[in-house]
């Protein structure tokens, strides 16, 4: 099962995570899988690449954390709720494969 956590402070999303893999199908071919990882590596490129943040990024083998600074987050907010909508539209069907929460921190 994949979790994905969104982290707000503020009512501002400050950065998410997603871990594990969904298991709906064999490794090379789970769509489920790939469309999630997709999402999350826009807001990397987003955050990194577009916007030129100084960001926290962690990524490795089934897990990705992207985490701005707090004055940052302003900035990102279009591109975190665009993926916050995009995963739950990916996700509603697929509750035995992935979970989406929402945290205050």
């Amino acid at each position: 099962m994949t979790k994905i956590t969104f982290y707000k402070t503020d009512d501002l999303i400050v950065g998410f995570e997603v871990c594990g893999h969904t298991g709906k199908d064999d490794f090379g071919k789970d769509l489920l899988c790939c469309q999630i990882s997709t999402v999350a590596q826009v807001a990397v490129v987003g955050v990194q690449e577009v916007l030129k943040l100084n960001a926290f990024c962690e990524i490795s083998d089934g897990y990705l954390k992207v985490k701005v600074q707090k004055n940052d987050a302003p900035k990102v907010q279009i591109l975190f709720e665009t993926c916050l909508q995009s995963f739950k539209s990916i996700i509603i069907d697929e509750k035995k494969y992935a979970k989406l929460e929402v945290k205050n921190v």
